[in-house]
């Protein structure tokens, strides 16, 4: 396969909010491109993923490479990146608009601008990247592209005249769409004979060869066999093997300046590559490394143990493997007194939490418990600098503590206006605090001021309920704020489960510990003994529930005669439990970890 000139490069990416249609469209450029054999199309074939398929959204950014004969007699190679839109991922859309130049904002001609597109449109404008907004779905009988084009202009500045109308279902606007990328999509720049800098975009992980890099190179060319170098890792290996997606593996001898590949260098663990590093060439090498991108830090933590003490071996090299994958999900060991040794895991918000534990289970075959989501809190001691904590258990006593400060988010919200009175009230009941309220249209975005611990389990569901599918949400973390904060503990028959621990605030600490309790309740199975589950703060029980013992009918044999002598066999009975009680132990089952994480239900 020659190289191209880069005159007749195109590197672009969609971004929109989750559902509105992306994935369709990448399916249509295929289609009008001739990138996919007839044989082999499907429905979203840029989701690779059993779960991507299942749930209708896109998880992981893929890519494709497709050459267009465009209308001036000139081919162009067109380099389409297919990112997720759901705000637990918004950090695979960073990477990917870094190795673009150009972006095509996708909006639903029904539902308008949600908080996601938004979300997406600033970090493409921060990259400086060339947006050409289309409207989406103008086959739908609720569609009206032309309010929508309007509503483009108001809220994200965009000329209204320059919306492109297209439906990717059945493929209308497809031709004027390549031909705006081919038009407005710059070039890439970079010079062909300047020092090698690729930029390694995404990593995956692949039985037989080890760690698959995407890259964008920058400037130089990649060859095929020369030896490179990790700039920001530092260590060298030879690239064995260059190829491109077409969307299926083509091999080729070569990656020129401006042109998106995969490389294979022999790499087979995860410390030897870094998403962000830069490769260079030992034969052309360069001075300095690219600018990567902002780290991302994990917003929730939640610890994932093996359900037999057996797997934990295969639960970190399974760890080791996904990360390679998902560079903003972390982990490191933790052990626990009810559940024994496993790790604590980092991940962006709670629908990737649930995505990394799906995935572990399907690709790696694991059974796995999950403890309540929890996120990093910021200890003031009354002595000594402060620290962050991940975990409840972590926390120190009360005593010892000046404050607890919590992470906050700054929430933006788009909600119909007919569901705006629900949303507020929503918002209130998490202790949120309204900073600012915009109307466009029928549509209102409102923005709050969240603590992050009460939006990581139930909110984005609760919204939803709430304005009938129609709300939708996108955040970031706005700083840490002082908080009454305190340390749930729940006992089960006297003993402390650290797993159940919690980290509330002070005026829910009743009502958490009360309904904890409860749920617990359902799920522990009787004893022979009673079993006293406990919801204290401190040294002090703020509420309490007994799982009633099993009990022999031991007086069924006494029929008529004294009193006195079923009184001794119910004694009798009550002192043998007692005994039974202080060398019994409960197991508690999987059911009452995910019990924590269900409370409002």
């Amino acid at each position: 396969m020659k190289p191209i000139a880069q005159e007749f490069i195109r590197n672009f990416c969609i971004v929109a909010h989750i559902d509105h249609g992306k994935s369709t469209l990448a399916d249509r450029l295929m289609d009008e491109t001739g990138a996919v054999s007839e044989r082999d199309k499907q429905e979203q074939l840029l989701d690779t993923m059993d779960l991507e398929r299942e749930r209708g959204i896109t998880i992981k950014a893929q890519t494709v490479r497709m050459t267009y004969e465009a209308k001036d007699g000139n081919t162009y190679l067109l380099n389409l990146i297919d990112t997720p839109g759901h705000v637990d991922f918004s950090y695979e859309v960073s990477r990917s608009l870094s190795a673009c130049e150009g972006a095509v904002l996708v909006v639903d001609a029904a539902q308008g601008i949600e908080a996601q597109t938004l979300a997406n449109t600033y970090l493409a404008i921060d990259a400086d990247l060339e947006i050409i907004p289309v409207v989406n779905k103008i086959d739908l009988p609720s569609a009206d592209p032309d309010r929508v084009a309007q509503e483009i202009e108001d809220v994200v500045g965009l000329d209204a005249a320059d919306v492109i109308p297209v439906s990717a279902k059945s493929g209308h606007g497809m031709v004027e769409l390549l031909e705006a990328i081919v038009e407005k999509v710059p070039p890439p720049t970079g010079s062909p004979d300047a020092p090698t800098r690729a930029l390694v975009f995404d990593a995956w992980f692949d039985t037989y060869v080890g760690a698959v890099m995407l890259v964008r190179v920058m400037e130089g060319r990649l060859k095929k066999r020369e030896r490179v170098r990790f700039m920001i890792k530092g260590t060298e290996r030879e690239a064995t093997n260059l190829s491109v997606l077409m969307p299926g593996s083509v091999d080729v001898d070569e990656l020129g300046a401006g042109e998106v590949g995969a490389v294979v260098a022999g790499v087979k663990t995860l410390s030897d590559v870094m998403i962000g590093d830069t490769i260079t060439s030992l034969s052309n090498p360069a001075k300095e490394p690219l600018p990567g991108f902002q780290l991302v830090k994990p917003m929730v933590f939640s610890g994932l143990y093996p359900v037999d003490a057996e797997d934990y071996e295969d639960l970190k090299a399974s760890l080791e493997k996904l990360k390679i994958n998902d560079s903003s999900f972390s982990y490191e060991p933790e052990t626990s007194m009810a559940l024994g040794f496993g790790f604590r895991c980092g991940f962006l918000g709670f629908l990737h939490a649930e995505i990394i534990q799906e995935r572990l289970e399907r690709e790696y075959l694991l059974n796995l418990i999950t403890t309540a989501p929890t996120v990093r809190y910021r200890v003031v001691p009354k002595t000594g600098d402060p620290f962050e904590i991940e975990s409840p258990a972590a926390l120190p006593d009360s005593n010892e503590i000046q404050e607890i400060q919590e992470p906050v988010v700054l929430a933006t919200i788009h909600v119909p206006s007919d569901y705006l009175g629900q949303v507020l009230g929503l918002c209130q009941e998490r202790r949120g605090i309204q900073k600012d309220m915009a109307v466009h249209g029928t549509r209102v975005q409102v923005r709050y001021l969240l603590p992050l611990n009460e939006i990581v389990t139930d909110f984005h569901d609760k919204l939803k309920s709430a304005t009938r599918g129609y709300g939708s949400f996108d955040y970031e973390l706005d700083g840490y704020y002082p908080a009454q904060l305190v340390k749930l503990d729940i006992l089960v028959n006297g003993d402390s489960v650290d797993a159940l621990s919690l980290i509330v605030h002070r005026d829910y600490s009743q009502s958490k510990g009360a309904d904890l309790a409860r749920k617990l309740k359902e799920f522990i199975p009787r004893q022979q003994f009673a079993v006293a589950i406990q919801a204290a703060v401190g040294a002090k029980i703020i509420a309490r529930t007994t799982v009633k013992a099993l009990r022999k009918n031991v007086t069924a044999k006494c029929y008529g005669g004294d009193i006195s002598r079923k009184r001794k066999l119910l004694e009798k009975q009550k002192a043998g439990k007692k005994r039974m009680k202080m060398v019994g132990s409960v197991e508690i089952p999987q059911e009452a970890f995910l019990a924590a994480l269900k409370l409002g239900d």
